[in-house]
């Protein structure tokens, strides 16, 4: 339950923009551009702390992003890891799945992998669990 301080402080949300872009690869071109502009953000600042928040990356990682959009034209954004089948492909070093799921086989990865991959992914759960709890009440 909110307090009734929390209500009086709370700024009018305009939009949620969730987006996926690569790590340190923020530019005001499509599909950030857009996404922004029409809420009339500010591209340029998005770009520059996008682009500070993620350079820990590795180059063209895809980051999910979510940005909430206020009425008075600022934003606040929140960068999650990395998806666990973006990490699946990379450890088993493919490029796309299996083309038929359940009859071929289109790689292997080891346990050592997929412990590497809980502990990366397993910063978000977190989050995930407070958005999920955010939207029920």
């Amino acid at each position: 339950m909110s307090s009734l301080k929390e209500i009086l402080t709370r700024r009018p949300v305009s939009a949620t923009i969730r987006l996926t872009v690569p790590a340190g690869a923020a530019r005001p071109a499509p599909p950030v551009g857009p996404a922004l502009g029409q809420y009339r953000l500010n591209l340029m600042a998005f770009c520059k702390d996008f682009n500070a928040r993620t350079q820990k990356y590795k180059p063209d990682t895809p980051m999910a992003v979510t940005i909430t959009a206020y009425k008075d034209n600022t934003f606040e954004f929140t960068v999650k890891s990395p998806s666990v089948t973006w990490y699946l492909k990379k450890a088993a070093g493919i490029e796309l799945g299996s083309g038929r799921p359940g009859h071929v086989v289109a790689s292997s990865v080891t346990l050592k992998h997929i412990y590497e991959i809980a502990k990366a992914v397993s910063k978000n759960v977190n989050v995930m669990l407070l958005d999920f709890v955010d939207g029920i009440s």
